[in-house]
C-alpha cells in the first residue's frame, strides 16, 4: 500500500511523492561543470531525498560516492590522517553494497592496498593524500562524483576542515592534477558557519575553506503544481471526492512547501483521519500537527535556545510589526534564513512559512503565561477566565472577544505611553486571543499586510474563519482607507463580516464598540470596530 513519505528516504514505488525530476535535472546540470557545491537546508526539508535520486541520475555517466560521516564517533577525526582514512574504508565498503559504485578492478585494488583490505597496504598520510587521490580517481573508468550528507557533525573537528582545504587545493589544480570531479556537500549549516564553530572570533568566521564552491540557489520547496500532482495521485487511487486543486492550495499556503510539513499534513488527513480531505479535516490536521512533539519542531525549540539572535529576529516579525529589510550579512537574519526559520518576502523578512508562524505564537504566548512581566501573563489570564463567554454552542463570538478586551486593556494599560502601546498593543490582542481559540483554532498574520500601521489577524475556528484588521489609529480619513482595505480583504475570503481593531492615542478618543456598512464591488461588508 502506497503512503505518504515522511521519513526523508524515498522509493516512488512505495510512497506518494511530489515529482522533483526537473529539481535533480538542475543539479545535475551542475555536476556535469563539474561544480562542488554545498546543499544547505533545514531539518527534514528533503536533502536525503533529493540526494537519493540524484545518485540515481548520475549513476550511468559517473562513479557516485554517497557517504556520510554521521555516528563515526570522535576517534575519526582526531587527525587529518584518521579522517582520510575513514573516508577511504566508507568508499570501499560502497563498493560492496547493494547499490555498490561500479569501479574497475585496478580501482578496487587500490582501494583495498589503501584500507589494509590487502597485504600490501598503502599508509595514508597528510603528506601522501593528495597523490593517493590523484592515481584513484586515475584508475577509475568513469569520473567520481563524492556526495557527503550530514556535514554538519563533521564541521565540529578541524580535520575535517583540513580536508575540505585539501580538496579545495586539488580542485584548484585540477588541470594539472586529477581528482574528484565534483563534491557536493549536505547538511543545515554552510560551510562558514562550520568554520564559526572552530573559530568563532569575529575576524575569521567567515574565511571558508570551500570558497571554491558554486551557488546553490536551486529552490528544493515543494510547488503548488507538484503538490497537486502528488494528490491527483492519491484520488485516482482511493476516490475519496477530494478537491485537489482547492487542497493542494491550502497546503502550499500553511506549508510554502517544506517538505516535511506537507507530508505530515498529507499523512494524518490519509492515516489519523481516515481519509478527511474536507477543509475541515485540514484545518484538523494543522490542528493535531501543531498540538504534536516532532523532531522538527523539537530542531526548532533547541535553534532557539541556542542562538537567541533568531528569538529576537522573529519576535520583532510577528508581534511588533517591524517591515524589516531582509539583510544577508546581518549576523542574526543569516542564520535564521539558513535554518529555514525566515525567508525573503519582496526584500522583507518574513517568517518562511505559516505553520512555523503559528508554532511560534503558539511558543511565545505559552512562555509568556509564566513570564516575568505582569502586563504578558495578565492579559492572557483574562482571555482564559473569559473564555466560556466568548464560545457559544461551538461558534466564536469576535464581537464579544473585542468588547472584553477593550475593557481589559484599558484597566491593564491606560497608564501606559504611547511608544509602549505601539510597539506592544498588537501583541496583547494575540496574547488575549491565544486561550480562547487553543485546542480548537489557529491564527495567523497575512504578511503581506503586516507593517508598523496595519496588520491582518486571521482566525480559523471550528470551520469558521474571521478577519481581525488591528491598526494605529491616524484618523478618521485613515480609518475610512482601513474599512475599505478590510472590505476587499472580506471579499478575497468570500466573507461578509469583519473586525477592526484600533489603538487610539487621542485624549478625547471614544473607547467601545460600534458597526458601519461599507459596500465592495461583490456587495455590503459588515464590519465590527473597537477602538481601545
Amino acid at each position: 500500500m502506497k503512503r505518504f513519505n515522511v521519513t526523508g528516504t524515498c522509493f516512488a514505488d512505495r510512497h506518494y511523492m511530489v515529482n522533483i525530476d526537473e529539481r535533480i535535472q538542475k543539479i545535475k546540470k551542475m555536476v556535469d561543470r563539474g561544480d562542488y557545491f554545498c546543499i544547505n537546508r533545514g531539518r527534514q526539508y528533503g536533502k536525503t531525498t533529493t540526494l537519493h535520486f540524484l545518485k540515481k541520475a548520475l549513476d550511468a555517466e559517473y562513479t557516485v560516492f554517497s557517504i556520510s560521516f554521521e555516528g563515526s564517533g570522535d576517534k575519526s577525526f582526531e587527525s587529518l590522517d584518521s579522517l582520510v582514512n575513514y573516508f577511504f574504508i566508507q568508499l570501499m565498503q560502497k563498493c560492496f553494497q547493494k547499490d555498490s559504485p561500479q569501479i574497475n578492478s585496478k580501482a578496487l585494488k587500490l582501494l583495498k592496498q589503501i584500507t589494509g583490505k590487502s597485504f600490501f597496504k598503502i599508509k595514508v598520510s597528510e603528506k601522501n593524500v593528495d597523490f593517493i587521490i590523484s592515481d584513484f580517481c586515475r584508475l577509475c573508468s568513469k569520473p567520481i562524483v563524492i556526495i557527503i550528507d550530514e556535514v554538519d557533525q563533521a564541521g565540529n573537528y578541524p580535520s575535517f576542515i583540513k580536508f575540505l582545504s585539501l580538496l579545495r587545493k586539488k580542485y584548484l589544480e585540477r588541470e594539472e592534477n586529477v581528482t574528484f570531479h565534483s563534491v557536493i556537500l549536505a547538511g543545515v549549516y554552510d560551510i562558514k558557519n562550520l568554520k564559526l564553530k572552530i573559530r568563532p572570533d569575529e575576524n575569521h568566521q567567515y574565511n571558508s575553506p570551500w570558497n571554491i564552491a558554486a551557488n546553490f540557489n536551486i529552490n528544493m520547496a515543494l510547488e503548488e503544481d507538484g503538490i497537486h500532482g502528488m494528490l491527483e495521485e492519491y484520488e485516482r487511487d482511493n476516490r475519496t471526492g477530494m478537491d485537489t486543486q482547492k487542497m493542494a492550495k491550502q497546503i502550499w499556503d500553511y506549508t510554502s512547501g517544506y517538505p516535511f510539513l506537507v507530508s505530515r499534513l498529507c499523512q494524518i488527513m490519509d492515516e489519523d483521519l481516515e481519509k478527511n480531505w474536507s477543509d475541515g479535516g485540514f484545518l484538523e490536521a494543522v490542528k493535531r500537527l501543531l498540538n504534536e512533539s516532532n523532531t522538527l519542531f523539537d530542531d526548532i525549540r533547541k535553534k532557539l535556545d541556542d542562538f537567541p539572535i533568531i528569538r529576537r529576529v522573529v519576535t520583532s516579525i510577528l508581534f511588533n510589526g517591524e517591515a524589516q529589510t531582509f539583510n544577508a550579512y546581518d549576523k542574526g537574519i543569516d542564520i535564521a534564513r539558513m535554518l529555514n526559520f525566515i525567508k525573503s518576502d519582496n526584500g522583507k523578512i518574513a517568517v518562511s512559512n505559516r505553520i512555523f508562524e503559528i508554532w511560534f505564537y503558539n511558543l511565545f504566548v505559552s512562555e509568556s503565561t509564566t513570564s516575568s512581566l505582569k502586563s504578558d501573563s495578565e492579559i492572557i489570564r483574562e482571555g482564559s477566565i473569559d473564555k466560556p463567554v466568548f464560545i457559544r454552542n461551538g461558534h466564536l463570538d469576535m464581537k464579544k472577544i473585542l468588547e472584553r478586551f477593550c475593557v481589559h486593556f484599558n484597566e491593564i494599560y491606560d497608564t501606559k505611553d504611547e511608544k509602549f502601546i505601539e510597539r506592544q498593543g498588537r501583541k496583547f490582542f494575540l496574547f488575549f486571543l491565544k486561550p480562547i481559540i487553543n485546542g480548537t483554532g489557529n491564527y495567523y498574520v497575512e504578511a503581506e499586510t503586516r507593517d508598523e500601521r496595519r496588520m491582518d489577524v486571521v482566525v480559523d475556528y471550528a470551520g469558521e474563519r474571521f478577519v481581525v484588521e488591528m491598526k494605529i489609529w491616524r484618523g478618521e480619513s485613515y480609518n475610512e482607507r482601513g474599512e475599505q482595505q478590510l472590505s476587499d480583504y472580506l471579499d478575497y475570503y468570500g466573507l461578509d463580516c469583519g473586525y477592526l481593531l484600533s489603538f487610539c492615542f487621542n485624549k478625547n478618543k471614544i473607547p467601545g464598540i460600534r458597526e458601519v456598512t461599507v459596500r465592495t464591488k461583490r456587495g455590503e461588508k459588515n464590519i465590527v470596530e473597537a477602538v481601545v
